[in-house]
This record gives C-alpha cells, sequence and structure tokens, in this order.
C-alpha cells in the first residue's frame, strides 16, 4: 500500500564529511547480468565496465530544509555499477545502479528501506586513523580497507586500464543520478544528486578484501582508481519517475 514512499518522496540533504570510492574494472561481460534492461553498462574503450565502493561519512542526514538537530549521523557503504539511461526527453543520462548498501546504524536500515530501494543492512564499522594511514574494516562483513591518504603523488593502480587520473577522474563517482527499476511495472525512478566543491583526490590503496565483490563475477574486478573528497555539502533531489519505452 505504502510502496510509493519508497521512490524518494522528498529530497534529502546532508554533509559529506568525507568520501572513500575505490572503483573496480571487468570485462564489460561480466557485469551485464547485474542491471535491468532498462539500462547500459558505462563502458571505458568499450572494454572495461565498472563497480564503485564508495565509503561515505554523513553529518546531519535529513529531509531538505529541515533543521540540523533533526539530522542523523551514519556511515554509508555502497556497491554502484557505472551506467547509463536514455530518458523519455531523449537525453542520455549517465549514473549509478545500486546493488547493495551497507551502514553503521540500525536507525539508517531501517528508515533508507522505507525510504528507498538501496537494500540496506546493518553492519559493524570500525575506522583506525594511523597519520596518514586509514584503516576501515567490518568483522560481520569480513570487510577492510586500508589507505595512505597523505601522498600527494599516489600512483594508479598497478592494473588499472586507465592511463592518467585524468582518465580515471571520468570513474570516480558520484554520478549525476541515480536508477532503480520496477520490473513488473517498466518504471524507471531517477534520483538527481546535487553537490558542491567535489574535487577528488587520489589516494594509494595499501590493501582490499571486499567479500560482496567476489559474490558477484567470475572473475575478480581489477582496482582501477580511489579517491577521497572531503567536506562537501550534498542534497538529492525528489524522486521523479517515468516509463521505460524501448
Amino acid at each position: 500500500m505504502f510502496s510509493f514512499l519508497k521512490n524518494h518522496p522528498f529530497a534529502v540533504e546532508a554533509f559529506f564529511e568525507n568520501s572513500i570510492v575505490l572503483t573496480f574494472a571487468y570485462p564489460k561481460e561480466q557485469l551485464t547480468h547485474l542491471i535491468p534492461e532498462c539500462l547500459t553498462l558505462d563502458t571505458f574503450n568499450d572494454k572495461w565496465a565498472f563497480i564503485a565502493v564508495a565509503l561515505v561519512q554523513t553529518k546531519d542526514l535529513r529531509p531538505k530544509g529541515f533543521p540540523k538537530f533533526f539530522g542523523n549521523d551514519f556511515l554509508l557503504i555502497g556497491y554502484r555499477v557505472f551506467v547509463r539511461y536514455n530518458n523519455n526527453a531523449g537525453k542520455r543520462l549517465r549514473g549509478l545502479y545500486i546493488l547493495k548498501s551497507e551502514t553503521d546504524k540500525k536507525k539508517m536500515e531501517l528508515m533508507g528501506n522505507f525510504f528507498t530501494h538501496y537494500n540496506y543492512t546493518t553492519t559493524d564499522v570500525q575506522q583506525i586513523q594511523d597519520n596518514f594511514q586509514l584503516e576501515i574494516k567490518s568483522k560481520r562483513s569480513n570487510f577492510s580497507i586500508q589507505l595512505e591518504t597523505g601522498n600527494e603523488e599516489a600512483q594508479l593502480p598497478e592494473n588499472s586500464p586507465f592511463s592518467d587520473w585524468k582518465e580515471a577522474r571520468r570513474f570516480a563517482g558520484p554520478l549525476p543520478f541515480t536508477f532503480t527499476y520496477n520490473v513488473k511495472t517498466k518504471e524507471v525512478l531517477i534520483i538527481e544528486g546535487v553537490r558542491e566543491n567535489w574535487i577528488p583526490k587520489p589516494v594509494d590503496v595499501i590493501s582490499y578484501n571486499i567479500p560482496f565483490l567476489k559474490s558477484l563475477s567470475n572473475t575478480e574486478g581489477r582496482l582501477a582508481n580511489a579517491f577521497i573528497i572531503n567536506d562537501i555539502p550534498y542534497y538529492w533531489k525528489k524522486g521523479r519517475t517515468e516509463q521505460w519505452n524501448h
């Protein structure tokens, strides 16, 4: 009865204290089964498709326009495929399709699954900062990432398909749009994000273990890039739907 509430019925705002994004490249054939029929993979050189793992520390997340004391602070972890969508106005939109979301607070899981289709679960997350080294890990999810955040001369990962950081930046995320698809009604839900001062800084990845990625494909993806962004005001517009015309 209240399924419409999952379609982002109001705008939401938050402050991103930091956002860390690791992007993994796969041969495009390995990811086609992960996205709905209305979307196509956003590829590089018509060969590589990408999944981003985003870890975002949010502050004062709340309905847009509400006072900050209504807000809540959460760590959000999102697993997203880079995609494209041709809308009914003939525009080709570039965005993300969400596979799974995790958070460190049960409240966010409940609210997130009530107002979105993002498939939230709650997990334990620990962050350990030692000078310029940052470790983020979860016992329950068997998840760990170690980063060197203070190296201004960070290098691209060894097996990255990109030749330089300029190419890699195109697949750093987040992209302007996020898409959800209702198979039964063939409706596409489009959520547009708006941000300011988005200046990603490359980081070195020391090590990582991300079991969820291993469950998605026959081959393990290549680490293609890694960026960190700090102190960003951000908001998501109210979701809008349209019928998919194919």
